[in-house]
């Protein structure tokens, strides 16, 4: 039974925990022709994880060692730009050799720049991973394996310093797992979701705006959870003005089932970002959300998630080479049609020092905890790890 399939930005940081160090890099291209650049990095990691599989009982430590190739083959010309890139996880457990496993991300963006006024940009994914489940007394336990398939557009109209501007988007996204004896299979989908932002220009670099969603979930096997959602946001955009940059969107969410037993839900929205810079070294950053968000854990009735995240984090440049990395996140999860309420607490700190422009090193913290109504639910994770980033 799965336990731990996060797949939402709002639980991102919970299922990547076991990645300790940001990367920091920005690696030299290798020009393969008059605009074909190709730009290949490393990132090898060696943390310990006191609690792998994220149980509130019986725990398993082990020493982990993650390897990241990575390369980007990119292209620009007079107006339009193309990029590929690739990156593979390769986690190698000590204590459970049977857990290794390795994901991969293959990514493709394009953009066009028509003219002054029009823009285009295409971009696709596609993602395969394995995350650690937590033990289940009942039967064998298998890890969460999944794949899935992303696509999307966004077509923008309007000069950078016209009055208005207006953006339209669409995006798609498959999600299949690889799991045997049906493990999971309720939680196979696909989504689309088409936006409208409107933006119009309050003063040189602020911008009020609009955005309309719609959204349609349909459940490959769960008829119960097909769905449509219509959220309504409004709000504020602005850069660099009194050394913060950042989007305020505040407005409603409505959800819609198809099947009449599974009641309705509506509640209100935001999207807020900020990035405060009191110095050019250092940026004090807000993140926080609220949304209705679909329930990723599978074996349960739950029809959706009231989903809350509250994220500080803090960025810091001691030296050329040294810089510093802090953050404190809150989630609270609250789901509907089942008695279950979660809240995690993470802390993050990471020290990155640059050995050479193609070298840096990084030692990384990281504090897990999870709070749940639910028995067997709850747990603490710490994880600490050692990361060489390289590049050309």
């Amino acid at each position: 039974m799965s336990h731990k399939t996060q797949l939402h930005a709002l639980t991102a940081a919970v299922a990547a925990a076991a990645s300790t160090c940001a990367w920091a890099l920005e690696p030299q291209s290798i020009r393969l022709g008059d605009s074909l650049n190709f730009s290949p990095s490393l990132q090898v990691t060696e943390s310990y994880d006191d609690n792998i599989r994220a149980v509130e009982t019986g725990e398993l430590s082990s020493w982990v060692t993650r390897i990241s190739p990575a390369f980007a083959l990119g292209a620009d010309g007079h107006k339009a730009s193309y990029q590929v890139q690739y990156r593979a996880d390769s986690d190698t457990f000590h204590s459970s050799h049977l857990d290794d496993n390795t994901d991969h991300h293959l990514t493709a963006k394009t953009a066009f720049n028509f003219n002054v006024r029009n823009h285009l940009t295409f971009d696709i994914g596609y993602h395969r991973v394995e995350l650690l489940d937590s033990e289940n007394s009942d039967h064998q336990s298998q890890n969460d394996k999944y794949n899935t398939i992303d696509a999307g557009a966004l077509y923008s109209f309007g000069a950078p310093r016209a009055r208005g501007q207006i953006d339209f988007g669409v995006r798609h996204q498959r999600l299949r797992y690889e799991n045997t004896q049906h493990i999971n299979d309720d939680l196979e989908r696909e989504f689309t979701q088409a936006n409208t932002i409107f933006y119009y220009r309050l003063a040189p670099r602020t911008r009020a705006l609009i955005e309309a969603r719609y959204t349609d979930f349909n459940y490959v096997s769960n008829d119960l959870r097909n769905s449509s959602e219509i959220a309504l946001l409004g709000g504020l955009a602005w850069e660099a003005t009194a050394k913060t940059t950042g989007a305020i969107k505040i407005g409603s969410q409505k959800k819609h089932f198809e099947e009449s037993s599974v009641g309705n839900m509506s509640g209100s929205m935001w999207e807020i970002g900020i990035d405060w810079k009191p110095r050019t070294y250092s940026t004090v950053s807000l993140t926080t959300r609220q949304a209705i968000d679909e329930n990723y854990q599978s074996g349960i009735g739950a029809s959706a998630v009231e989903s809350t995240l509250v994220k500080l984090g803090w960025k810091h440049g001691w030296t050329n080479r040294l810089s510093s990395e802090t953050s404190y996140s809150y989630i609270k999860r609250k789901y509907q049609d089942y008695d279950r309420d979660d809240r995690f607490d993470i802390a993050t700190l990471d020290l990155t020092y640059e050995l050479r422009r193609w070298l840096d090193v990084s030692l990384g913290l990281k504090y897990i905890q999870k709070d749940s109504t639910r028995a067997r639910e709850s747990y603490e994770r710490s994880i600490v790890g050692l990361t060489v980033a390289a590049s050309l």
